[in-house]
């Protein structure tokens, strides 16, 4: 459990990583992100796919029989898709932030020709903050939970998060310190949004500790399943996609995939 809880707040830290090198790097490499952001969603919906869904019917066969589980996996992938579709609609702002003149996060420009509080850039600043820490809440129950049940697998998906982490730090640090010239505030800021990975980790398990059976716990993987694809084919691939080119962003896509593949063989020998 402890190693569960490190894993995620790895991947939250990594939020603070982004918001250090926006705030203190000259500028930020567009191809690295679109190729790291491919990755990361490589890994995700692999491991989505080939590791996680069946570990979610290994836990409901038990109780539910051959015939019912593979429909509460679907149930429950598919409702985790769903959830994450209606959160994104309710809050729009949860779309991954994109790198444009409005949210200035590949260099730091002379920020003196900014207003001391610039209010657009404050209400766009903070706007991201609480977008992206509302997005961090699944991401980290996801991790902790799968790193709880195979720690290789949950490693593998913590550092894939933690690399879509870094530009979304970048993200919540810049605006915030355009508009109100503190590096202090802004480097606060994406702090308090990586952090929300682990809260949401011990949320997510003291809630559901109570109720944890086998069957519960399959039920969580599908919809962690779901949530893990879902944030890859909405956020990941199109932030991918306008950071690089496309190719970029399937090469990225593409050695993730392997990488995850070839990790999951070598640790079933």
């Amino acid at each position: 459990m402890l190693f569960a809880f490190l894993v995620t707040i790895g991947a939250g830290l990594a939020t603070l990583l982004g918001a250090a090198l926006g705030l203190f790097a000259s500028h930020t490499n567009r191809k690295f992100l679109a190729v790291s952001l491919g990755f990361s969603a490589g890994v995700m919906i692999y491991v989505s796919f080939v590791e996680i869904i069946p570990k979610s019917v290994d836990f409901l066969v038990p109780g539910l029989g051959e015939g019912l589980a593979p429909a509460v996996m679907a149930t429950g992938f598919l409702g985790g898709l769903l959830g994450m579709a209606l959160l994104y609609r309710v809050i729009p702002e949860l779309e991954h932030p994109s790198l444009d003149e409005q949210h200035p996060s590949v260099s730091l420009e002379d920020p003196t020709q900014v207003t001391t509080m610039d209010k657009t850039l404050l209400r766009a600043g903070i706007g991201v903050a609480l977008a992206i820490t509302l997005h961090n809440f699944p991401e980290g129950m996801a991790t902790f939970f799968l790193t709880l049940e195979d720690p290789e697998v949950g490693l593998a998906v913590g550092t894939a998060i933690g690399i879509h982490n870094i530009p979304e730090g970048i993200a919540v640090a810049v605006p915030l310190y355009y508009a109100t010239k503190s590096r202090a505030k802004a480097f606060l800021f994406g702090a308090i949004s990586g952090l929300a990975e682990p809260l949401g980790a011990l949320l997510g398990y003291l809630v559901l500790r109570p109720f944890m059976t086998d069957t519960i716990l399959g039920i969580v993987f599908s919809a962690v399943a779901g949530i893990m694809v879902y944030i890859s084919i909405d956020s990941l691939l199109p932030a991918a996609r306008q950071y690089g080119s496309g190719q970029l962003a399937i090469y990225g896509v593409i050695v993730g995939m392997a990488v995850m593949a070839a990790s999951l063989v070598l640790f079933a020998l």
